[in-house]
């Protein structure tokens, strides 16, 4: 799971710089920053704000956290099939 990726998809995804992105969540740029290259994680209550101020359910920003790694070998080849389209019914759903 890369929470990092995941967020910054979503803040990406809905046009915001990070600057504008830190307002509207209430966290510093730095912290931002951190949590966009893994080297931090973010509370339960930071994740949340951050899925409120882009318009999605948590369920949603997960969904871009999940990567190959975390697909078992027998799975694989189906999540490479289904990404793109999950990736772009989400899109078309929320942004």
């Amino acid at each position: 799971m890369n929470i990092g990726i995941g967020v910054k998809t979503v803040r990406t995804k809905k046009g915001f710089n990070q600057k504008q992105f830190c307002e509207k969540v209430g966290i510093t740029q730095s912290y931002l920053s951190l949590i966009e290259s893994n080297k931090k994680t973010p509370s339960t209550e930071v994740l949340e704000r951050i899925a409120e101020a882009v318009g999605v359910t948590l369920p949603v920003l997960f969904w871009f956290t999940v990567d190959e790694n975390d697909v078992d070998n027998k799975k694989l080849e189906m999540f490479r099939l289904l990404k793109p389209s999950v990736d772009k019914l989400i899109t078309d759903l929320f942004y």
